[in-house]
């Protein structure tokens, strides 16, 4: 995939603000000259681990700091992601990503799982995409060789608001993590979340981020964000649709290559909104009644919807080869990363670290 032009962020802010109607006629432009208008990927998107993150990521409604609804559970069995990967399966999803909820991947039992987990869905011929915190290279191509077709890590948003929202993980965490997966020759996914209360020069310096990566991401997840009681954004106004069709269409312009996700936040718009995303050319949802611990549209509407629009599933490696799992290399033992732990703080989130801690005292 190669990078078609050497965008600034004032060009990507022209776009972005450009006449909607406009923007997003270029974009389907566009869209069409890389990819089928009529096909949509389904994707299903499993929660393998659940809850007690011991990050301070400020959207998140997993991290133990705070006090949500979300319930913990460990790490599944085979059988039960086995399970619900067949029932996507028929639901038409071609992909299936596992999410943990880890700050980074341990060399432990819990990966050894993992890597069990991705050879199994591996041979139900879906595409398999994990998304586990940050790899090293060397954990990154365990999973490659087990047959991980994708490895997701969201930028979030620009590295200068990142800093307001997540307090013990570095931006260039995030950046190396992708340069460890794009190593092992792991398609990557890689976008961000809007409604933050971030600025649109953040949101588009988000996307100027993406589209230097070498290559440029096969996969661009755009997210509106899911406001969660309990945690420190839970008073931040749903995203306007307005909004969501010019992310959609300005990550198209930029990065016409890639695959871009029409992911959280759905069940906030209407099929008319979600018609214009797909014009503005997305190309994929997520599919089943959650998303990780956040509510989705039900699959049997996404469907009506598809009908209704004339639109078909991709079906899975349409656009790389099946992975061949390959033997799994050894541990390293002299491999011992160095993530970094930034320590700032973030009012929002120390307030609601402590009415989370206050609200568990009183549950006990």
């Amino acid at each position: 995939m190669e990078q078609q032009h050497n965008w600034t962020l004032e060009d990507i802010l022209a776009l972005y603000r450009k006449p909607l109607l406009e923007l997003v006629y270029e974009a389907a432009t566009v869209h069409r000259q890389h990819h089928d208008p009529n096909e949509v990927q389904i994707s299903s998107l499993l929660s393998i681990k659940t809850g007690g993150c011991p990050e301070d990521c400020g959207y998140c409604p997993q991290a133990a700091r705070y006090h949500t609804d979300v319930e913990e559970h460990g790490l599944m069995s085979v059988e039960q992601v086995a399970t619900a990967a067949n029932r996507a399966r028929m639901l038409g999803a071609s992909r299936l990503c596992m999410g943990a909820a880890w700050r980074n991947v341990r060399d432990d039992e819990d990966f050894d799982r993992v890597i069990e987990l991705v050879q199994t869905v591996n041979e139900m011929d879906m595409e398999v995409c994990a998304t586990l915190g940050m790899v090293t290279e060397k954990q990154a191509q365990k999973l490659a060789a087990a047959g991980l077709y994708a490895y997701n890590h969201n930028l979030d948003t620009s590295e200068e608001y990142y800093k307001e929202i997540i307090p013990t993980r570095g931006y260039e965490d995030r950046l190396k993590t992708l340069e460890n997966v794009r190593k092992a020759k792991l398609t990557v996914c890689s976008g961000g979340i809007i409604g933050m209360g971030e600025s649109v020069e953040d949101r588009c310096q988000m996307l100027l981020t993406l589209s230097q990566l070498d290559p440029q991401p096969e996969s661009v997840p755009i997210n509106a964000l899911v406001a969660v009681e309990g945690t420190p954004m839970e008073e931040q106004e749903p995203v306007p649709i307005w909004d969501m069709v010019r992310m959609v269409a300005t990550a198209r312009i930029v990065m016409p290559g890639s695959t871009v996700r029409l992911s959280a936040g759905r069940t906030q718009m209407t099929r008319e909104g979600q018609a214009l995303c797909f014009m503005a050319g997305a190309g994929s949802i997520f599919a089943g009644d959650k998303l990780l611990t956040t509510p989705n549209p039900d699959a049997d509407e996404d469907l009506q919807m598809f009908e209704l629009l004339g639109l078909k599933p991709t079906a899975p490696f349409a656009k790389h080869p099946k992975p061949q799992p390959q033997p799994v290399p050894e541990e390293d033992s002299t491999e011992k990363p160095k993530w970094s732990r930034p320590g700032h703080r973030i009012p929002a989130n120390v307030e609601y670290t402590k009415r989370g801690k206050a609200k568990r005292k009183i549950t006990s």
